[in-house]
């Protein structure tokens, strides 16, 4: 009698196409928002550990969420962390203690959790006109996109490398994302043209450590409700709008149920959230990934590419610290300028809300703090009233 070893319905779906949108999708998830996460940890002043912590939690079960969610529904669902809200954050870690962050984050995780079991998502953003929170997020990382210009001068061929190979991605739309273009330019230009010393790579493995969390009514004000509505318009909307325009039938209130889960278990590790995440299931669910029943695989191969950065985040995070400040404006300036793009597209879409997009925008780039509520919250509120009592 002879038997036939069948291999796997996974192995046999691996192919060029789908491995090729994984391992994109996964470095977009380890080269961008690591970017803007240093940024807030500096602002913050964390120390060396709750730093790793917070990269271990967001990418350890963002990956856990990808993994799961893609191989149980078979459709390219990305798990990450919000690379619009570590943005946000960065305008805040200076006013709280990390334990106060991680306190909002875990409300913040109650609420996705909420929307999802109760399926009123889409009810609540409706409330809020999506151009003025476009506008709010534009405001947010203005100064980060703005910061690629001075930076450029600082370090004029790295920079200017990097922009031209940005603009020739784009005039012919190559696999490779322009951002992607950009970051992997700039990086290999710097280790070209300087000595970099590699010894400042980590040697002694930091293991995550449980932060207990404190509950501060400013905190929670200024940081979940942002948070929530950045996670929700700018992650969870274009994924979904991503999978049903690729013809999936998405399982909405589960995604968002199961977003709040894995961010409860970010939050245990001072992390701010562990959710489906927009830019990378929308480059995984693409054509491009390959046939649409095999495209899930996309989702799993950077499952595990964000894996294992989470693993090793204790010694590759001490090298992106030793980075100079120019070379690291400009790699956030590429990681957020697509996302700028896009917002300010959508903040002017509609031409009644013009004013109170410009307030909103203006406002949120403002980054003032009044009466312990930080510039995203006024930007928001201010807005919104203006587009509903005077412009609409």
């Amino acid at each position: 009698m002879k038997y036939t070893i069948h291999k796997p319905a996974f192995l046999n779906d691996i192919n060029r196409d789908n491995i090729s949108g994984g391992l994109m999708t996964g470095m977009l998830g380890i080269i961008g928002p690591p970017v803007m996460v240093i940024e807030a940890a500096n602002a913050g002043m964390f120390s060396h550990e709750q730093t790793i912590t917070w990269f271990y939690g967001v990418h350890f079960f963002g990956a856990l969420l990808g993994m799961i969610m893609s191989i149980y529904y078979r459709m390219p669902i990305v798990g990450a962390h919000s690379l619009t809200g570590v943005a946000f954050l960065v305008t805040v870690t200076p006013h709280f203690t990390f334990e106060e962050l991680v306190g909002s984050y875990i409300i913040t995780a109650l609420i996705i959790m909420a929307f999802g079991m109760s399926g009123i998502f889409k009810k609540v953003m409706s409330w809020i006109p999506r151009e003025i929170i476009a506008a709010m997020l534009a405001g947010i990382i203005s100064s980060y996109v703005f910061g690629l210009i001075p930076a450029t001068v600082d370090m004029p061929i790295i920079g200017i490398t990097a922009i031209v190979a940005f603009f020739i991605f784009r005039k012919w739309d190559l696999r490779i994302p322009p951002m992607l273009a950009g970051v992997f330019t700039a990086v290999i230009m710097y280790f070209v043209l300087n000595n970099f010393d590699f010894s400042a790579l980590g040697t002694t493995p930091v293991m995550p450590t449980f932060t207990a969390p404190e509950f501060s009514i400013s905190a929670i004000i200024s940081v979940t409700l942002p948070l929530t509505l950045l996670i929700l318009s700018n992650d969870a909307t274009p994924a979904i709008g991503a999978l049903e325009s690729n013809g999936y039938k998405v399982p909405i209130n589960s995604i968002l149920t199961f977003s709040g889960i894995a961010s409860l278990g970010a939050t245990i590790f001072g992390g701010q959230s562990a959710n489906v995440g927009g830019m990378m299931t929308t480059i995984a669910s693409d054509h491009a990934s390959g046939e649409k029943s095999t495209r899930y695989v996309a989702s799993v191969i950077s499952s595990i590419v964000m894996l294992i950065f989470a693993i090793f985040a204790w010694a590759l995070v001490p090298l992106m610290f030793d980075l100079p400040a120019s070379l690291m404006s400009i790699l956030t300036g590429f990681v957020l300028i697509g996302v700028f793009a896009s917002t300010l597209r959508r903040s002017f879409s509609n031409p009644k809300y013009t004013m109170s997009v410009i307030f909103t925008f203006i406002i949120a780039a403002s980054g003032v703090t009044y009466f312990y509520i930080s510039a995203p919250i006024w930007a928001m509120l201010i807005g919104t009233l203006v587009a509903k009592f005077i412009e609409d």
